[in-house]
């Protein structure tokens, strides 16, 4: 199974915001969407950043009140983990277990694409042997 998979049945819908915009902006587009993290993209379809609540926690915590008027750039996570369509889902949750990572771009021919959830790749992996329960149920009834 490859993260194309994934992808195709969940969607590839991305909600992006720009660097400069500021957390407050972040925090409506998080509960707007009922999402956990975004891409921080200046056109839509470049990685600069990736940006989650968990950032926003840790920085409300030494930051204060004031970190509603900081801009995204000051919070979000640079060094972003990125896959591609082709990548092993085996693999790919490994990485975000190992990592401690929850969401991870999908880059297509070098563009955003998609992002695929640790939730998305579990759900995935559980429908995956639901249905395969289901065929040898069905087989040993027949």
């Amino acid at each position: 199974m490859r993260i194309a998979d994934v992808v195709k049945r969940k969607g590839g819908a991305v909600v992006t915001v720009r660097p400069d915009a500021t957390v407050a902006e972040l925090l409506a587009l998080l509960s707007e969407h009922r999402i956990g993290a975004v891409v921080v993209s200046d056109d839509g379809t470049s990685v600069h950043g990736i940006v989650s609540e968990r950032d926003v926690v840790r920085h409300l915590h030494t930051d204060g009140a004031a970190l509603v008027d900081a801009p995204v750039s000051s919070i979000m996570t640079a060094e972003v983990h990125t896959c591609t369509p082709e990548d092993s889902l085996e693999d790919m949750a490994g990485m975000m277990t190992d990592r401690r990572i929850r969401h991870v771009p999908v880059l297509v021919d070098g563009s955003l694409g998609a992002i695929v959830s640790i939730g998305d790749i579990v759900k995935f992996r559980i429908d995956t042997l639901q249905a395969e329960r289901d065929q040898l149920r069905d087989y040993i009834q027949q």
